[in-house]
């Protein structure tokens, strides 16, 4: 009788996969009044966590009002006042606030003062997020910007305008 390798159902299989990001770490890029670094990714979390962080110039606008159909997005304010829209209403985010903007509800976030805003956004699960933001870098350097390639990369990566006539992140 053959002796086969039992599967143990009793006991956790431990691994050592934890990754510390420190700062100044993380490829990073900068667009149109934001800086951007990577710090956990897609490929880091198997694809259930994004971790970025934003440095969003004065008066920049991060992103105008949008929803996702499959991943919770969270903001913490690091330095200087964060304005996000969530529906209807605006609120200005200080140091230490966190904002949860769950799927399916519509939100932008943009820096509405004459100071930098840093911000730690989180994505939850991260849907390849990396792809949208290297995207975005490319779509908003051209000159003019293309309102359907916008909108393609857009819908790609899980985001969808509320207003597609008032989609792109600049102050007219």
């Amino acid at each position: 009788m053959k002796t086969k390798n039992k599967t143990d159902y009793f006991n956790d299989q431990l691994e050592n996969k934890g990754v510390i990001i420190k700062p100044n770490e993380g490829e990073k890029f900068e667009m149109n009044g934001l800086s951007l670094t990577f710090k956990v990714t897609s490929e880091i979390s198997n694809d259930q966590l994004g971790v970025y962080e934003i440095v969003l110039a004065p008066l920049a606008i991060g992103a105008k009002l949008h929803y996702h159909r499959f991943m919770d997005e969270t903001f913490i304010v690091n330095e200087g006042v964060l304005t996000i829209q969530v529906g209807d209403k605006e609120y200005k985010a200080e140091p230490g606030s966190v904002a949860y903007v769950p799927r399916f509800t519509p939100h932008g976030f943009r820096n509405d003062t004459n100071e930098e805003v840093k911000l730690t956004l989180l994505f939850n699960p991260s849907q390849k997020r990396e792809g949208f933001f290297k995207g975005l870098l490319e779509t908003l350097s051209e000159n003019p910007i293309d309102p359907k390639k916008y909108l393609k990369l857009y819908n790609k990566y899980d985001s969808f305008p509320v207003d597609i006539s008032n989609m792109i992140p600049i102050r007219e």
